[in-house]
C-alpha cells in the first residue's frame, strides 16, 4: 500500500506542475469529464483527498445521497477563490492518504483518469508508470461500481499493443494501454487512439 501512496503522490506532484503554466482561460476548459471544466476536476482531486470514510458518509447524507450533489458541493469547498487557489490547495494534498471509503486501488484509478481527463483536452502529454496504469485496469475490468465497466467491455476483447495485457472476448479492440484505460472508464475520446471491430461499440458506450 506504501508504494501505492508513492505512485498517487508522485503523480498529483506531476499534475500540479503541468497545470502550474495555464493560462485562466485554460482553466475553465471542458474535460473529459464533461460536466467539469479543468479546474473543477482538480478541485474533486482536492476534496477526495481531504475526505475520510467519516467525512465522506456525512456529507453523503447532507446531499441526500446524491452523488452529483455532494461531488460538486465538495468540489466547491476546495476550489479556492481563483485558480492560484486552487492549484495551492491541490499541491498541498499531494501526499495524503486519506481517502472516502472503498478499494484502495479506485483512488490511484482516481488519480491517473482523472489527471488524463485535464491532459488530453489540454493537449498536455505525460508517462505514467505502465505497471499501474495495469493495475488500475485490472481493478476496473471487473468492477461496475460508479462507471460501469464491467458492463461496457463486455463482449469485447481489449488487447495492449504496449503491455502484455489482454482481457475478454468477442469484438477485438486494441491500443496504447493508457487510452485502453480511458475508453473502459467511459471516456470515448480515448477511442481516437484504438482499432478493431470493437471500438464503435466501445465508443457509443462512453461520454
Amino acid at each position: 500500500m506504501a508504494d501505492m501512496w508513492d505512485v498517487i503522490a508522485a503523480e498529483r506532484g506531476a499534475l500540479a506542475d503541468d497545470l502550474a503554466g495555464l493560462s485562466d482561460e485554460q482553466w475553465q476548459t471542458v474535460s473529459l469529464c464533461p460536466d467539469w471544466t479543468v479546474r473543477r476536476v482538480v478541485g474533486h482531486l482536492t476534496a477526495t483527498a481531504r475526505m475520510t470514510p467519516a467525512s465522506f458518509v456525512g456529507s453523503f447524507a447532507k446531499a441526500g445521497f446524491s452523488f452529483n450533489r455532494f461531488a460538486n458541493t465538495a468540489i466547491d469547498k476546495n476550489l479556492g477563490p481563483g485558480n492560484v487557489a486552487t492549484l495551492a490547495n491541490f499541491r498541498a494534498v499531494q501526499h495524503a492518504t486519506t481517502s472516502p471509503p472503498g478499494p484502495k486501488l479506485s483512488w490511484l484509478g482516481e488519480v491517473l483518469v482523472h489527471a488524463e481527463d485535464i491532459r488530453r483536452p489540454l493537449g498536455i502529454t505525460h508517462s505514467y508508470d505502465l505497471d499501474s496504469v495495469v493495475e488500475v485496469a485490472d481493478f476496473f475490468k471487473t468492477s461496475n461500481a460508479l462507471i460501469g465497466t464491467k458492463s461496457r467491455i463486455s463482449g469485447l476483447s481489449l488487447k495492449a499493443v504496449d503491455a502484455d495485457w489482454l482481457h475478454g472476448s468477442g469484438d477485438e479492440v486494441s491500443g496504447p494501454m493508457l487510452s485502453l484505460l480511458m475508453a473502459m472508464t467511459g471516456r470515448a475520446a480515448a477511442c481516437d487512439d484504438l482499432y478493431g471491430p470493437g471500438v464503435a461499440k466501445l465508443r457509443a458506450g462512453g461520454h
